[in-house]
């Protein structure tokens, strides 16, 4: 009779150990999602404040450089 217990109790060793790998599965994927979600963050932060540097640089530049003198286009008489 010691059979069917054990029959049983290695059925549920099995699955509990299947139930445990997929559960580490999936925490392992939650994590590296996260990780790369906040890499994502931090990279889009860094490259938003090069932008916003670069644009106040370039609005200084242009507000310490005159426009430049546009001379107008000599007109062409109509052929006809």
């Amino acid at each position: 009779m010691s059979k069917p217990t054990s029959g049983v109790s290695a059925a549920r060793r099995n699955a509990e150990a299947l139930l445990s790998q997929t559960k580490k599965r999936k925490s392992d994927f939650k994590l590296e999602q996260e990780r790369e979600s906040e890499a994502l963050s931090l990279k889009t932060a860094r490259l938003r404040e090069l932008r916003l540097a670069k644009e106040a640089a370039d609005r200084s530049a242009m507000a310490t450089t005159p426009p430049p003198v546009r001379r107008p286009k000599p007109r062409r008489s109509k052929q006809t």
